[in-house]
């Protein structure tokens, strides 16, 4: 800290009388930073135009100027507000021009005045003031010269703090008269306290009221430096190389630790927005009980920061806020329509949702499971959904989810807890009604930490989540106006009672036909924009668009299409930033040199030339497929039933079944019982690196075993799925949609089903079913009755027959 040097006049009474002052239009020398007292004289460097005509002209006339110091001193021009009221008269005792330039000007202050009015702006500042008298000291005061001397020591300790003080000061002190008040005064100016605190000593009239004034100042400045040792000596310690870059925080933590300012700022934040929340009274009630509790920490413990995240978590919740739902239920379905082809059912149940929402102003949400092959888009929905009724979108997935703490959340007492990923939902949604996807629901898994998808049981129970516990916040939450949506590929893994909770919908797959208005409509447009392609750049036909789901796709939904769409788009994109020409309308020849050989080759039904071979119609996660039953007999003694294929428990029990109901009804079949005692018999399904299981094959495996046995042919064309039971009843099965579209891209015309999924293929739109031919049956009898021919195969096997008196004609189909 460097002091500014002074002249004083140290005579012991200096003369502070300014008796001919102009007080109607005295010349105003704004200082920034700077507050001259009576008796001091100080040096001022003089760097404005206005300031440099005023010292010029007043030098030149020997008159007085007034003193006064801004406000603000980063402006340039002050106007009277922007000045204190109180300065000093002063007289320009030198003027010095510098060899830079620059000018530098030493005033002596006189006496005290009040600025009234500014009277000139131009070309420097004038003003209309009042002189004020000062209260002189009585020099037989004693308590005035215990004053003095205290205010001595404390300055000299003061000095201390800062440093090597300057040999003025030092100097100043030692001979300055202090009796008079001229030491206070000297003090009052050189002293680097800030201007407003100078302002208040200039502003004292009594001399000795000041001297008061200025000691408190110099201990306040004393215990601030004190502090400040002390916050030096604690971080001390901890300082090394790699730590100084963290001298500040630790510094302001100690600060924060003195002082305990910074809490008292957050809990006013708090209860700042708290008071702007939408909550009940019981609500308020125990959020007021929690910040109490806040209070009663000290600022540093870990509990204050435990406690300070809990009511931020709390504060973040939209207690009470809602979204205004958009009732037009003609731009709802138009919303629905251009984000998704197809999906009349998910879209029906939206649609009814909104207009009983608009009849009766308030009701609980549904809770709708949609489930169905990947890609076909469930989860893409979910927004759109969202979208119609103006409502904000959260999506969580709960794929290998497996702690129950993930979905209520942990409990307080735990290092790092936190709420559960519904209630962080909210939080992100802000509003308390969203549409909430639960994405890959079925993919919950469980182990020691708990079932997460028990905890989801109160959360999508409408009954109940209108009181949701969460333990981090350990009050309930009204969960009855969010719309959840969960998305499944398959049922089979959901908890039975999560999943009587739920409304479920098939989003089962598309037909050729909707994946090419998909593609076409929404994938093709979608693709272009991310690939920065115009409207014009690419056109890819339906044609084009039928050979590439057929060739390079085998899914029921349109993501893999999607992804060879991306491709062509990326080779385009290509050849149009490096200028090389290329067809923009791809035809069927351009797909190979764009996306390469065919990936796929289309699943066909493969005749009826060869006995025991039969068409079944199978269900798998990504869709339907048609699957080939192979038998086949070779001499043996008749015991061996062999099962290849990477069959499950479930179908090779209907396998077992299939042979016993042949064996039973051998007779009828017009097959000599002997001949199970002569050959052995092997069941096989192709592509044996795939498992497969389950009871629909049932059918198709007693039509392969009878084929083998009479080596009649099958019906061409047909396929057929159903589960058999050991008496020869047919049960129904499902997947049935899958199972179609299957049928469909395999070119099969004719399909067995049980009596009992009627009711599914009516639920069907009726363009799934154009070209098939539906047999619906009841017991095995029926099925053999349709699929099995009186023509043999060519070159059958030589078996022993009962005559044919004794078979069964089977009906034509």
């Amino acid at each position: 800290m460097a002091f500014v040097p002074i002249i004083v006049d140290i005579d012991g009474n200096p003369d502070v009388n300014c008796p001919d002052v102009q007080l109607e239009n005295l010349p105003i020398l704004p200082l920034r930073n700077m507050v001259l007292f009576p008796g001091v004289t100080m040096p001022v460097a003089v760097g404005r135009e206005s300031s440099l005509a005023l010292i010029k002209d007043a030098s030149a006339n020997k008159k007085y100027i007034g003193v006064s110091c801004q406000v603000d001193p980063d402006i340039e021009a002050p106007t009277y507000e922007e000045l204190y009221p109180i300065g000093v008269v002063a007289e320009i005792v030198k003027v010095f021009e510098l060899p830079d330039g620059n000018t530098s000007v030493i005033l002596q202050g006189k006496q005290r005045y009040r600025l009234n009015s500014i009277t000139q702006t131009s070309p420097y500042l004038c003003g209309e003031i009042s002189l004020l008298n000062e209260i002189a000291v009585n020099k037989r005061d004693k308590e005035f010269k215990v004053l003095i001397n205290a205010i001595k020591d404390t300055t000299l300790e003061y000095l201390k703090y800062l440093g090597e003080p300057s040999r003025e000061l030092m100097g100043a002190l030692r001979n300055i008269d202090g009796s008079n008040g001229l030491l206070i005064n000297f003090l009052c100016s050189n002293i680097p306290f800030e201007v407003e605190r100078k302002e208040a000593l200039l502003e004292e009239t009594s001399v000795k009221e000041r001297g008061f004034k200025l000691y408190s100042e110099l201990g306040k400045e004393i215990q601030l430096m004190e502090i400040k040792k002390d916050i030096h000596n604690k971080t001390h310690q901890y300082i090394s190389q790699q730590q100084r870059e963290h001298f500040l925080q630790q510094q302001i933590k100690t600060i924060q630790e003195e002082l305990g300012e910074n809490a008292d700022n957050d809990i006013y934040e708090l209860n700042e927005r708290a008071d702007k929340k939408k909550w009940s009274k019981e609500i308020r009630a125990i959020f007021d009980k929690e910040l109490k509790k806040l209070q009663r920490f000290h600022p540093q413990s870990p509990d204050f920061s435990v406690q300070f995240n809990y009511l931020e978590n709390f504060l973040d919740l939209p207690w009470g806020e809602y979204t205004k739902d958009n009732f037009n239920l003609n731009n709802a379905q138009k919303q629905l329509d251009k984000d998704h082809f197809g999906l009349e059912k998910v879209k029906d149940r939206i649609i009814e949702h909104l207009a009983v929402l608009k009849l009766r102003g308030d009701m609980k949400s549904p809770i709708i499971c949609l489930y169905g092959p990947p890609g076909v888009g469930k989860t893409s929905l979910g927004k759109s959904i969202a979208k119609a009724l103006n409502r904000q979108y959260v999506r969580v997935s709960f794929g290998g989810l497996h702690d129950e703490a993930e979905i209520r959340g942990h409990r307080r007492t735990y290092i790092g807890a936190m709420p559960g990923r519904i209630i962080q939902g909210l939080q992100k949604a802000k509003s308390s009604n969203p549409v909430f996807v639960l994405d890959e629901i079925d993919k919950i898994g469980n182990d020691y930490k708990g079932d997460p998808a028990a905890a989801l049981l109160e959360a999508l129970d409408p009954e109940q989540n209108s009181a949701f516990h969460d333990n981090y916040l350990d009050v309930d939450y009204d969960l009855s106006k969010v719309l959840f949506i969960a998305t499944a590929n398959n049922l089979g893994t959901i908890d039975r009672p999560l999943l009587d909770r739920m409304e479920l919908i098939d989003v089962s797959g598309y037909i050729m036909e909707e994946k090419v208005e998909i593609g076409r409509r929404h994938l093709v447009p979608k693709q272009l924009a991310e690939h920065g392609l115009n409207k014009g750049d690419v056109t890819i036909p339906k044609k084009t668009m039928e050979a590439i789901i057929e060739g390079y796709t085998r899914e029921s939904g349109v993501r893999e299409l999607d992804k060879k769409i991306a491709k062509i788009m990326r080779r385009i994109a290509r050849k149009k930033a490096a200028n090389e020409e290329y067809n923009a309308n791809i035809s069927v020849e351009d797909i190979k040199t764009l996306l390469g050989e065919k990936e796929y080759s289309k699943e066909q039904y493969e005749g009826n030339e060869y006995a025991g071979v039969v068409t079944g119609l199978a269900w798998t996660a990504v869709g339907g497929e048609i699957l080939f039953i192979e038998s086949s007999l070779c001499k043996g003694k008749g015991e061996k039933l062999t099962l290849t294929g990477n069959l499950g428990d479930v179908m090779k029990e209907s396998a077992v079944i299939a042979l016993q109901y042949v064996k039973s009804h051998a007779e009828e079949l017009g097959i000599d019982e002997d001949i199970f005692e002569k050959w052995n018999l092997h069941i096989h399904v192709p592509e044996g690196a795939i498992p497969k299981d389950g009871p629909s094959a049932g059918i198709t495996m007693v039509t392969s075993i009878a084929s083998s046995f009479t080596q009649r042919k099958v019906k061409a064309n047909l396929a057929m799925t159903g589960e058999i039971t050991l008496r020869g009843r047919v049960l129904p099965v499902g997947g049935i949609k899958e199972k179609i579209l299957a049928a469909k891209r395999a070119g099969i015309k004719e399909i067995i089903l049980c009596e009992d999924n009627r009711k599914d293929i009516n639920e069907i739109q009726p363009d799934y079913l154009k070209g098939l031919t539906f047999h619906y049956v009841r017991n095995i009898s029926d099925v053999l009755d349709i699929a099995l021919t009186e023509k043999k195969v060519n070159r059958p096997l030589v078996l022993n027959y009962v005559s044919q008196t004794t078979q069964t004609q089977p009906a034509q189909a």
